[in-house]
């Protein structure tokens, strides 16, 4: 495991937001989604591709909130830009669980 200094980690902002639009996404190498969250008035609604296919339909994503990174560089995922990650947990089986807030938080909210 890598070490990070406590600055490190101050320096990453994961923010609360809601997946407001999904859409299948199959020009990726791996199986993913396209998805739109709303990070708040801030920073507005940003865009992620997502491996989550195995757990997540589509249409049962739009409203839930997830945790993102919001300050990384932007990604190109083929003809996709990535502005977030959108993140989660791998079970044993490869399959990827959402990290979401245990209670509805205002989208933008800072991971305290």
């Amino acid at each position: 495991m890598n070490t990070v200094t406590f600055r490190d980690f101050e320096a990453i902002e994961m923010r609360a937001g809601t997946i407001t639009r999904v859409e299948p996404f199959p020009e990726a190498h791996k199986p993913a989604y396209k998805i739109w969250v709303d990070l708040g008035d801030d920073l507005g609604v940003k865009q992620s591709s997502a491996q989550i296919t195995e757990l997540y339909d589509p249409e049962e994503l739009v409203g839930t909130q997830v945790v993102c990174v919001a300050n990384l560089p932007a990604k190109q995922i083929g003809p996709f830009e990535s502005e977030v990650l959108v993140t989660g947990f791998y079970r044993e089986d490869g399959a990827v669980v959402l990290t979401q807030p245990e209670s509805e938080v205002p989208n933008g909210s800072l991971l305290a």
